[in-house]
């Protein structure tokens, strides 16, 4: 167990690092943003290898970070033009990826310091209150998310949230996986599964148009394993739209229950990921807007296609969607969701 000091922002505030460690796994996470800085994990050879995309610094992760490893809020992904409304009072948010709001605006929870308020070698808890109309958001909102190593090769977070007014919430982490190690280049190679039958299509500005569509016939079926890759320059309009994979996913089982969401395997390496989720979708983000402009801890750019998330989380825009399973939080009730990521080699 160690926590050691790691910069500070630009307002002063200090930074912790804190690294937890279960046999062969290490992940290192941040109070800044509850960014986890690095998962380190064998490949087949027994050669170690951080798997997530990273930055250096402090203010890498305040000024030009695109969310790497952060929890993403108060609403992860998109909500259309920055607007909802909720019991007939209407909010409105900040356009930070235009025309929309994005991942709870441009100082939503992955710009904020977080209370790290327990820590031992396997296990770390941090908390924030989000204030009455932080980025234009109902309500106090008090939340916490648990990094945990329950057993060898996994990581698990835990999602907790109470409210004192009705409010949306959507929380997610947004890590980058690279499973042949950060640096080393593209993951078109990597094989992906995701347990999904249906989609959620988009209109040009990337927002859901309210239709679940099968997945069956697009190159968005990963139903049966298949290389990240192998239909992302397909000129399907869905494809065309997002500049590759920035799709959300309906998964199968009824959300509440912890089950299987995806999976990914890196051949060069033999790393493998599981994800399972108590959330009723998956984000895949094949990282299309990587440019070149980061470089990470390896020392080499990152560019698009260098990682792949799999953001587990409520629908984009539910607000806005009355059939889209509901994201709104009221006083009393207590959000909670379980997402866990187990690495194996194969």
């Amino acid at each position: 167990m160690r926590s050691e000091p790691f910069g500070a922002t630009r307002a002063g505030e200090r930074v912790t690092r804190h690294t937890l460690m279960r046999d062969d796994l290490r992940v290192q996470v941040i109070d800044y943003g509850a960014v986890v800085t690095a998962i380190e994990v064998p490949d087949r050879e027994g050669r170690r290898a951080n798997v997530v995309l990273a930055l250096d610094t402090v203010e890498g992760y305040e000024t030009v970070s695109p969310h790497f490893g952060a929890i993403a809020g108060r609403y992860a992904n998109r909500i259309a033009k920055g607007r909802f409304t909720l019991d007939g009072n209407p909010f409105e948010l900040p356009i930070n990826e235009p025309p929309n709001s994005m991942h709870g605006g441009p100082e939503g929870f992955a710009k904020r310091l977080w209370q790290m308020t327990e820590a031992d070698e396997t296990r770390v808890v941090l908390r924030r209150r989000s204030p009455d109309g932080e980025e234009g958001f109902p309500g106090n909102l008090d939340v916490e998310v648990v990094y945990s190593l329950p057993e060898p090769g996994t990581l698990r977070i835990d999602y907790r949230a109470e409210t004192d007014r009705p409010t949306v919430l959507n929380l997610t982490n947004h890590c980058y996986f690279n499973l042949a190690g950060e640096g080393t280049g593209d993951v078109m190679d990597h094989v992906v599964q995701i347990d999904a039958d249906a989609y959620t299509p988009t209109d040009a500005t990337q927002i859901p148009t309210g239709i679940i569509a099968p997945v069956a016939g697009t190159p968005l079926d990963f139903r049966e394993p298949a290389p990240l890759g192998v239909r992302i320059r397909q000129g399907h309009e869905q494809i065309v739209i997002a500049g590759g994979y920035d799709h959300t996913f309906a998964l199968r089982e009824p959300a509440g229950t912890l089950r299987p969401a995806a999976s990914c395997f890196c051949p060069a390496s033999g790393r493998r990921l599981d994800v399972a989720t108590t959330q009723p979708a998956l984000q895949l983000y094949s990282g299309n807007n990587l440019d070149g402009s980061l470089v990470g801890p390896s020392g080499r750019t990152y560019r698009s296609g260098d990682g792949v998330c799999f953001e587990t989380q409520g629908f984009p825009d539910a607000p806005n969607h009355p059939n889209f399973p509901s994201t709104v939080l009221r006083p009393g009730e207590v959000f909670t969701s379980i997402s866990t990521y187990r690495f194996s080699v194969g």
